[in-house]
């Protein structure tokens, strides 16, 4: 029976009692798809391959939707024109790919094309799935991502747990695209449920905070902590920031990209372009904190953080937990909710038309107010012009 393929039409089709239905398509040629009796319904596409009638199976549906199987069928069809047989082409991947070769396909032709965090995804793989790689993708089990889930969950936290998961889901996820004919291992597994972290440098902490920075001899170190806290940006924008993005006169930092993808402005406070100033009179580097190592700019600044939290007597404190203070300072001075957006760089579909109402000088002047605030407390009295 010829019909156009609709979700509305396969939900409401009812199993045969016995046997198998069949459809084709009125849109895309060839394309066709059985539905069992307990309800399974299977894209298709039937051609002559070496003289012989092959069926090529597309996926089933809801996992694959109506356009993606269209899109599918017309992809197969192209291939046996060109000579290629996608039974054969999908029984060979599935014969000899192990999760390593997976993993590897997936860094070469997504991952690092396509992710900035590229490097974590290779770094956490290798970490928590190295005992993986000699195994076959198609014998690893539910059960076993299952099990590893919770063991990483009880072991290194819910967050940790449920970033791997998402990384081995999007491995296969990307395979199964490119032609790998077997089921994903992690699909209805459930995430841990997170709660969202809410630290932040308090009232009672900030003058000790402010001493133990002071005393840090690390003055590289010590400088981008400031930074990262008197603009609220994100740490990999903080690390790689250049002198070029720096613009004096009208005390701004212009970052190329964010993690949404992005540019963004963020008003530079007194104190700030004193901290930046007095960098830049010393430096040879085209990086505001250079490093050693391949990126030649500060990478990481663990110790130096461990030092100062140590002397500030401060615990449960991470550097990004610096971004989420200058919001919170930023609240308490008045400042809005699409203010605080604008400034941290959050992009959100509820919030993108308001932002885009929003200039920086309203940015500025409740950074200025925050940062205000924050020396205030740090020092007893308003010390913004000494720039910490």
């Amino acid at each position: 029976m010829k019909v156009n393929f609709t979700k509305q039409f396969l939900l409401r089709c009812k199993p045969p009692l016995k046997g198998r239905t069949y459809f084709q398509d009125t849109q895309e040629k060839g394309l066709s798809l059985s539905m069992t009796p307990n309800g399974v319904i299977s894209f298709f596409v039937r051609k002559r391959i070496n003289g012989r009638d092959e069926r090529i199976h597309l996926g089933n549906f809801p996992e694959m939707s109506i356009d993606n199987a269209r899109k599918k069928a017309l992809s197969a069809k192209a291939d046996v024109a060109r000579g290629i047989d996608p039974n054969e082409e999908k029984k060979k991947l599935r014969k000899e790919i192990t999760f390593e070769g997976m993993f590897r396909e997936f860094m070469e032709r997504y991952s690092k094309k396509f992710k900035k965090t590229w490097e974590f995804d290779e770094r956490e793989v290798k970490r928590f799935l190295s005992h993986l790689f000699h195994r076959k993708a198609s014998q690893i089990s539910k059960i076993e991502i299952l099990e590893l889930h919770e063991k990483i969950g009880h072991d290194s936290g819910p967050y940790q747990a449920n970033r791997l998961l998402e990384r081995i889901r999007a491995i296969y996820n990307k395979a199964i695209e490119w032609g790998w004919d077997s089921p994903n291992p992690t699909h209805g597994i459930k995430k841990f449920k997170e709660k969202s972290r809410q630290r932040f440098l308090r009232k009672d902490e900030m003058p000790r905070f402010f001493k133990a920075l002071a005393e840090e001899e690390n003055h590289t170190a010590r400088d981008y902590v400031i930074i990262s806290l008197l603009t609220g940006a994100r740490k990999s924008n903080v690390l790689a920031m250049t002198w070029e993005e720096v613009n004096f006169s009208l005390a701004e930092w212009h970052i190329k990209e964010t993690k949404n993808g992005e540019p963004h402005v963020i008003p530079l406070t007194e104190a700030a372009i004193k901290i930046l100033h007095d960098r830049k009179l010393s430096s040879q580097s085209s990086f505001v904190f250079p490093g050693g190592g391949k990126k030649w700019y500060l990478t990481d600044p663990k110790k130096a953080w461990v030092r100062i939290l140590k002397r500030a007597e401060i615990s449960d404190l991470r550097i990004h937990d610096l971004r989420r203070t200058l919001g919170s300072w930023m609240g308490a001075v008045g400042a809005t909710t699409a203010i605080i957006g604008k400034t941290l760089a959050h992009k959100s579909v509820e919030a993108t038309r308001v932002y885009e109402r929003i200039d920086i000088d309203p940015v500025r002047e409740f950074i200025t107010r925050a940062n205000e605030a924050i020396y205030n407390v740090a020092y007893g009295k308003n010390k913004t012009e000494e720039g910490g």
